[in-house]
């Protein structure tokens, strides 16, 4: 599984056994929800998401906004930049996260990242070959 694109940010771990506030620091560290979305949107949607990994079943756009308060447009609008970071998947049954854990997703994210850096190092020796670096 690749991921198209994913943002990490480095942030303090929160120290309370919160779980809304680990969940918010595990999104926000992958960079799913930005400053912007002050009302928590994105959130919302990962929240509900999450919690129908046990259920098993995708949810329609749908059934996201309304079991989040949101309109259509701006559930999709969010899914569509979850999708984007390769998150959640979608088919003709509905959205769902990528994976069944978030140490999953984790592990996945590591992997690609490893990936890329790899290949990034072997160009740069590339290049430096060829520019006499």
């Amino acid at each position: 599984m690749r991921f198209k694109r994913i943002t990490i940010i480095s942030a303090r771990r929160p120290e309370k056994e919160d779980v809304n506030e680990k969940l918010k620091w595990f999104g926000g560290s992958l960079g799913l929800f930005n400053i912007r979305d002050k009302d928590k949107s994105c959130f919302r949607i990962f929240i509900v998401l999450l919690k129908n990994v046990k259920i098993g079943k995708p949810m329609s756009s749908d059934e996201i906004a309304q079991t989040t308060g949101l309109t259509r447009g701006t559930a999709v609008h969010h899914l569509n930049r979850l999708m984007s970071a390769g998150i959640v998947t979608v088919d003709s049954d509905g959205y769902e996260l990528k994976v069944d854990k978030l140490e999953y997703l984790v592990e996945i994210i590591k992997s690609n990242v490893d990936r890329t850096f790899e290949n990034l190092s072997s160009t740069a020796k590339e290049l430096d070959k060829l520019l006499g670096l």
